[in-house]
């Protein structure tokens, strides 16, 4: 098995076991004989789109990587471990990590109350990223559907879980690589880029008329305030429920 593939199966394993057993020290997760982030930055300097490297607090980011409970051979454990967070493209995307003034949020406390109830738990999804226009990327730790491991977007413009077929590890290639105009196409306004550079990581942008409706599907005419992302996260889950999508 090459690192590529064994990767999605590390992290699932980690997940399984800790829901049964001992939540392991961060010590214990971390590989200083074969670290992910030297793969990772080896990714990052070949990147076709704009990376922004938040740098890490190392007592939050070992906080942070005892909570996940992934090691640092892979990529979800070595960002966590090693950054504070990845902007990608100014900010459009942002990759959760362990935090950062710029970005204060932590893939571990963002998703505690949303995916799992206490750290240690086996979470059905895990909430790895989000964009700018409330879009969440989701990694499928079997709640969304069989293909365990595989990544999700919860889109802002069809309140839909639109599986990807994307590892974690491809979901970086596809943030660093990918021509983000294309899969974007449509919802980036004029000027994006210098009102995007300017939110916090913990912001998005809210739109009216909503990006799922008929009336809102030209984004150069609908109004849009940022709001907390916090609040677009419930929002979208609200008005899934009123439209019968979970019913």
């Amino acid at each position: 098995m090459n690192r590529k593939t064994g990767i999605i199966l590390l992290l699932f394993i980690t997940f399984i076991t800790t829901a049964q057993n001992k939540m392991k020290k961060a010590e214990e997760l971390i590989n200083k004989t074969d670290p992910a982030w030297t793969l990772v930055q080896d990714w990052i300097k070949s990147a076709k789109n704009k990376v922004e490297i938040l740098p890490a607090d190392p007592l939050s980011a070992k906080e942070s990587l005892y909570k996940t409970q992934v090691t640092t051979s892979s990529p979800m454990g070595a960002i966590v471990f090693m950054t504070g967070g990845l902007l990608i493209d100014d900010g459009w995307i942002r990759i959760l990590g362990s935090g950062n003034a710029k970005f204060n949020r932590s893939l571990p406390d963002w998703n505690k109350g949303k995916s799992f109830k206490e750290f240690g738990e086996t979470p059905s999804f895990l909430i790895i990223a989000d964009d700018a226009i409330g879009g969440f990327y989701i990694l499928n730790g079997g709640g969304l559907g069989k293909d365990l491991g595989k990544i999700y977007y919860f889109a802002p413009d069809s309140l839909e879980y639109e599986p990807l077929d994307i590892t974690y590890s491809e979901f970086l290639q596809f943030c660093f690589y990918n021509d983000l105009d294309k899969f974007y196409e449509g919802n980036r306004w004029n000027e994006w880029r210098q009102e995007v550079s300017k939110i916090k990581g913990d912001e998005v942008f809210n739109f009216y008329p909503f990006l799922w409706t008929a009336e809102g599907n030209d984004i150069n005419k609908n109004s849009r305030k940022i709001i907390p992302v916090d609040e677009q996260y419930a929002l979208n889950l609200d008005l899934r429920k009123q439209l019968g999508f979970d019913n």
